[in-house]
Parts: structure tokens; sequence; C-alpha cells
């Protein structure tokens, strides 16, 4: 598998030839740009957090980035297993220079990454992550300086994240912990074998909910594919519907990514993790919602009946943070089930969204999921994926389509967008693969397939 180096960190499958894969040469190579990185626009920085999801090969990537990073010369704060959010959170609380995560998010137990922050805990911007890879592809050439032996970094572990991180949900204003614990919520959670399992049940018993764990040991031996989609939940899906619970949950190995299961088993719909927390949110303070071009316009409809406005940004977190942050947003986040609540931190963090859902449950007087997803905009999404030769021209057939369909309103921040009256297509083109991806919205099923068919037979038309 092609090691993948983008502005968010470095990713790739353990194992195999040295050139094509995530191994102790290209951590360390890369561990060393971003320290190098880090020293560059911060002369006297000194710390480093570093955080790791339940990964089988969590502990050796670990060691590798630890002692690169004292090579040179920065303290490390180790922070063990830890969600994604949680690693942020201890950035900004420890004071320190910046985080590296180690987790490749939903992708299979092969996989593994290096996602690197800032001193914020934000993930770096476009620049600062192509600036990274700059001096990543220097190394190679022998162009990096590591520290003499008298000023080696120093190590600490610190466990005690978790709990600080449980504390700053329960202080939300938000979060009606009251309430929650007098519904007497009793939830099934899917932890799919990682990080999940550790920290959920404190948030749980914290709020006073009753809960059973699925693949709650952290081994990354995952159960099953770890993208919270319908097609990999089966398990949970039936537990619900066996069982007597108020709500499912389900999160991915780093636990930045959310997704409900109504009582009555059948998804909520990972879209709608967002939409549901930002329908609670601008109820009690109204403002604006920002999510990425690809994700449901429901969002933009909950946004206006709060009378707040929604704005769209390109795909990816980093992008949703900064129009977040240029429109004062009080709630963000984007369609694949990710919370952003800037009153905790600007991360998705299933935590937030968590506390937040129970919270919006317990206050409509217990309400059941199926019936708060009944009362939100239904729209229903397709996708599809345009495979071409790397010869292609892939930006001409995108102002090709730009083009066609001028008199429409147009957003071109990360590849296409049409907006129509009552339905969009999106079309973005991979950085990795020749290939565009299509996405579409409408108000039935069958109607988003035709749109995205109808964008492909034109693209491909264009690519003629």
């Amino acid at each position: 598998m092609t090691l993948i180096k983008s502005i968010s960190g470095i990713r790739g499958t353990i194992g195999g030839l040295a050139a094509d894969t995530l191994n102790p040469l290209s951590i360390t190579r890369f561990t060393s740009a971003y320290a190098a990185f880090i020293l560059r626009h911060n002369p006297g920085a000194r710390s480093i957090v570093v955080g790791r999801d339940g990964r089988i090969s969590g502990m050796m990537v670990s060691r590798l980035v630890v002692a690169t990073l004292q090579g040179m010369g920065l303290d490390v704060k180790d922070i063990g297993l830890a969600s994604t959010p949680t690693t942020e959170l201890a950035v900004a609380m420890s004071h320190a220079d910046g985080g590296i995560i180690i987790t490749a998010s939903h992708n299979p137990r092969q996989w593994n990454a290096l996602k690197l922050l800032d001193r914020n805990g934000e993930f770096l911007t476009a620049d600062q992550g192509a600036e990274v890879i700059e001096i990543a592809d220097s190394i190679e050439s022998g162009d990096i300086s590591f520290a003499d032996v008298d000023r080696l970094g120093e190590y600490k572990a610190d466990s005690s994240f978790d709990d600080k991180h449980v504390d700053t949900v329960m202080g939300l204003e938000l979060v009606d912990v009251e309430a929650i614990r007098k519904a007497g919520f009793r939830v099934c959670v899917d932890a799919i074998n990682s990080v999940g399992g550790i920290i959920l049940p404190k948030l749980l018993d914290r709020l006073g909910v009753s809960y059973k764990m699925l693949n709650g040991e952290p081994n990354g031996q995952f159960a099953h594919n770890p993208e919270p989609l319908e097609k990999n939940l089966g398990g949970i899906m039936q537990e619900m519907r066996d069982g007597e619970y108020d709500l499912g949950i389900v999160v991915d190995p780093d636990v930045d990514r959310l997704a409900f299961i109504s009582e009555d088993g059948t998804m909520f719909g990972e879209e709608y993790t967002l939409v549901s927390v930002a329908d609670y949110v601008l109820g009690l303070t109204p403002g604006n919602a920002v999510s990425n071009l690809s994700s449901t316009r429901a969002l933009r409809d909950v946004a206006l009946k709060h009378g707040g406005r929604y704005e769209a940004s390109a795909v990816g977190e980093v992008n949703v943070v900064a129009k977040m942050k240029e429109t004062g947003a009080v709630i963000g986040g984007e369609g694949n089930g990710g919370v952003i609540y800037p009153p905790c931190h600007y991360g998705r963090d299933a935590l937030v969204g968590i506390a937040l859902f129970l919270s919006y449950m317990a206050r409509r007087n217990g309400m059941r999921p199926s019936q708060l997803r009944a009362a939100l905009p239904t729209y229903f999404m397709a996708k599809q994926r345009i495979d071409l030769t790397p010869e292609t021209d892939i930006d001409s057939i995108l102002s090709g389509i730009k083009h066609l369909y001028r008199d429409e309103k147009i957003n071109d921040a990360d590849g296409v967008k049409i907006d129509f009256a009552d339905r969009w297509v999106h079309l973005r083109k991979s950085n990795t693969e020749p290939i565009i991806r299509v996405y579409s919205e409408a108000p039935t099923l069958e109607e988003a397939e035709q749109l995205t068919t109808k964008i492909t037979k034109v693209a491909l038309g264009i690519a003629r």
C-alpha cells in the first residue's frame, strides 16, 4: 500500500516494503520533520503531547515517536491510550507546544497514522502541513539537526487526561446532568475494541446512565470494520432490537466520530448526529452553524429555523474550524458524525456529542430517538465515484461542469458544488487517486441517485 502524506499527517499500513508502508523509517522521518517545524516557528518550544488509540501497532509507533521527539530535544508528555479529542484537550491544558495523535481513525486494523496538532490542540493548517511534508522530504538528504546528548528531551507519562476530559464535558452549561440522571436512560455502546471502551464508561457513569458495552476491550482486534456505517453495525443493531434500550451509541477507534441507533434498532443517521445536536444547541444559544460542503442541507434548515445563519466550508476538520471561527458559529462539524462545540474545544468530540444528545432527549421529556429524528428535516444522500486515468485533466472536467451549470448557485471552494432549489450535488477530486467523488442530496433516495448518475454522465462526457 502506498504511504499517504497529507496536510493532516502521514498514514499507511504496517508491514511491507519500506517505501510503501508506515514503518520505523517513515515514522521517525516524519516525526523529526514535525519537531523541526515546531522548533522553526518557536525556537523556545519544549513539550509535545503524544496519545494513541487502541490499535495493535500503537505501542510500537508510540515508542518511535516519543524517542524521536526526545532526540530532537523536545520533552514528551505521553498520555497513553487516549481518544483524539482527549489528546487535543491535553495539549491545550498542558500549555504544550504541539501534539501527535497516533491513530488511523476509522481505517481497518492494519492501518495507523500520525495526526499533527498545533499549540492550541488543533490540526495544522494546509500551509503548515505542506511545510512539514517539505521538511520530511528534505530529511532524506540529511538536512536536519538533532539535539546533542546534554539537550535530549525528557519523558513523562500522564494518565490523568481522560478524567479531565470528562470533567470538561460535565461542566458544559448545556449538558444537563440533573435531567439526564432523572431520565434513567439505558444505552448500548459499541466501542470497537479501542479507547472508547476506556473513556465512555467514565462519562456514562458520571452522567448516571446505565449501559451495556459491546467490543469494549481496547486490544485493537476490531470486531468489525471500524467505520461507523450501517453496513458494519449489525451486531449492535440486533442488540438494540432484542434489548430494552433508550439509545445505541457507536464511535470509531479514536472517538471523534459518533453515530446513534434508535431504540427500535434502526440507524438514526450518521448525517443527523450533528443536525440533532445543533437543534438542541441552537434552541438554547442562537447563532450560526457550519458544516462542510458534502454534509446534509438539514443543518442549514435547522440553523434558519432558530434564526441563525449557515455556512459551508471545504471538506476537512481544519477547514470547518476555520469557517466556524470566521463566522462565530456556536456549533459545527461534519456529516460523518463529527460534532464540534467551541465551549469545549475546536475539535470533533464524541463525548460532547453524547452528552448534548442525552440532554436533548432528557429535556424533551424523554422523547425516543426515532421521534426526535422524525421531527428533523429529512433528506437522502447518494454517493458515487468516477474512475479516470492518471492522464485525465480532472480540473478541466470540474471547470466544464461549473460552466454548464453557471446559472445555478455554485460553490467552488472545494471542487464544485451545485445548489438547486431542493437538492444539491458536489464533485470533489481525490488528492491520492485519479477519481472524482460525487455526492448528492435530494428529498428522496431515488432522486439523489438519479442526480449523481446524471452528473456522472455529464462529467464522463466532458472527459471524452
